[in-house]
């Protein structure tokens, strides 16, 4: 489940891709829903425009689509709407904050900061003494 945040984020990676897919007068078939999955699992996000032969609401036909595939919902704007999908083997889209955290070398020190024993012998952050 996306919350605000995430939604925030993925609106605006989808502000600049141009919709992939499209919806005819035929509406949501089983062909169009094995390509919108198998789009999703290669960028993990898709646009997706409802022509004006469809006759479909564009929210509901979001939502329809959203639980025929399993995906998230992520906005509609007039015709077109957006969904996300996480691709659990190659993750492509990667949210703020959820980077894989990078490991220490080692000898490098943990912090900044002097310890009681430093501060008694004058000595300060990476082995420099202080000026008398």
């Amino acid at each position: 489940m996306l919350n605000g945040k995430k939604r925030a984020y993925l609106r605006s990676i989808a502000n600049t891709t141009k919709p992939t897919t499209q919806i005819g007068k035929e509406g949501i078939t089983e062909e169009f829903l094995e390509q919108l999955d198998d789009q999703l699992r290669a960028r993990e996000i898709v646009k997706v425009n409802i022509l004006e032969t469809a006759d479909l609401d564009t929210k509901e036909a979001a939502n329809s689509v959203c639980e025929a595939i399993r995906a998230e919902f992520v906005q509609a704007i007039g015709s077109k709407f957006t969904v996300y999908k996480k691709n659990v083997e190659e993750t492509k889209i990667i949210f703020p904050g959820h980077e894989q955290a990078k490991a220490k070398k080692k000898g490098e020190p943990r912090t900044n900061r002097v310890t009681k024993k430093q501060a008694s012998q004058g000595i300060r952050n990476k082995g420099k003494s202080k000026k008398k």
